[in-house]
């Protein structure tokens, strides 16, 4: 029986929702785990053709059949009353970047980040783009950094340093909030050993960034252990090494419970069994107020029902990676990355904004070179301001 509470409605746990109805999501069917196999490409390295002008056909295959398959209308975010204060954002890959740079703009109201698999704050922009700010010359630039330094190391890593002092000059702009919030922010690093999408330079270059930007040493984490290109789990996905869709992983290794530990202390409440909440599919271009800014016509939000029934919850916001939305696979990452199971025990709401590919962003990455124009680090950045006033609508009391 369904009962309308506020925009949200209630339902058997564990079912997304859209204004157009109920139903149980589909996703791609998973294979047994005794019969995944090693496979000796990695295709998680679409990640690296993203950001070439590369498979623009099937960009618009892609657009074609999201276009089809779209709700005839999603449900309206919520106002939940969530702690803005308590806000905390991770990601995968492009997501992981993405994550860095929410937290970087807004470090006075973000506590912590996830960042795996990805690089420091600002990698990709080059110093060329900035003394010639012309968006189809500066996107060539980026894209080939991006490849060449932020995800293989073929011109060298990343110059922490340089990045730090960069953010810095944005933060002097008032671009992005003082450095000074990430003091007290603890942030967690994860390189797999069989990564070969994001080398482990790039993402030790994300800790010395932090460190140059203030983050105390003690409340940075680098985990680094057995894994793909992939988001890890203790029993979903596909096996532990492969860097393949869903890209996520059985490893063993619940990486849900592990940033949110980092982030908000140890112990967290024991998880529930399976999610016992709503994930409510809303419409996302209530904020799309700088298109084109990449993102979906739809976004998911996982709402615990003690978070309906009592505000002051933390907010989450969990970001997918390359070739990782709904449009690509379903809700695969969205529930079997874990992070509902918490949620439902830790007062946690979880907010999974999804991007949409594009002939520029054929694999449905989040902006970290700059595809959506020149401004893709600071708060008025298109997504990362459509991202954040999502947080301000949760945050808001019904």
């Amino acid at each position: 029986m369904q009962e309308v509470f506020g925009q949200v409605t209630r339902l058997a746990p564990n079912e997304l929702v859209t204004a157009a109805g109920w139903g149980k999501s589909s996703r791609p069917a998973r294979r047994p785990k005794r019969d995944r196999r090693r496979r000796k490409k990695f295709p998680g390295a679409g990640w690296r053709e993203a950001t070439t002008w590369s498979g623009l056909a099937g960009a618009l295959g892609l657009l074609a059949s999201l276009a089809a398959g779209l709700s005839a209308a999603a449900a309206a975010l919520p106002q939940l009353g969530v702690a803005l204060g308590a806000t905390s954002v991770s990601g995968l890959s492009a997501g992981a970047y993405m994550a860095s740079q929410i937290e970087v703009a807004h470090s006075k109201d973000i506590v912590g980040a996830g960042v795996v698999a990805g690089g420091p704050f600002a990698c990709a922009e080059t110093a060329s783009s900035r003394l010639l700010p012309y968006w189809p010359v500066v996107l060539w630039q980026n894209a080939s950094q991006a490849a060449g330094e932020c995800m293989q190391v073929d011109w060298g890593a990343p110059d922490a340093d340089a990045l730090a002092k960069r953010a810095k000059e944005l933060a002097q702009d008032g671009k992005i909030d003082a450095l000074s919030g990430l003091a007290d922010d603890k942030v967690y690093l994860f390189s797999g050993d069989e990564d070969r999408t994001v080398l482990r330079p790039v993402v030790e270059a994300a800790k010395s960034f932090y460190a140059a930007a203030g983050v105390p040493d003690e409340s940075v984490t680098l985990v680094e252990q057995k894994g793909g290109h992939a988001f890890e789990t203790e029993t979903e996905g596909t096996a532990c090494g492969l860097s393949e869709k869903p890209f996520v992983s059985d490893c063993d290794y619940d990486q849900a419970k592990a940033i949110l530990e980092w982030i908000y202390g140890r112990p967290l409440a024991e998880p529930s069994a399976s999610p016992r909440g709503q994930f409510l599919v809303f419409d996302q271009s209530a904020f799309d107020k700088n298109a084109p800014d990449g993102l979906a016509q739809e976004g998911v939000v996982y709402v615990p029902a003690d978070c309906v029934n009592h505000g002051g919850c933390r907010l989450h916001i969990a970001l997918h990676g390359c070739d990782q939305a709904r449009e690509s696979v379903a809700d695969a990452f969205i529930k079997e990355s874990g992070f509902a199971r918490w949620a439902d025990t830790n007062r946690l709401v979880i907010l999974f904004p999804q991007v949409t590919g594009s002939l520029v962003n054929p694999h449905g990455c989040f902006d970290w070179w700059g595809y959506t124009g020149l401004d893709y680090l600071g708060k008025d950045a298109p997504q990362i301001a459509a991202i954040w006033a999502m947080a301000e609508r949760l945050a808001e009391r019904p």
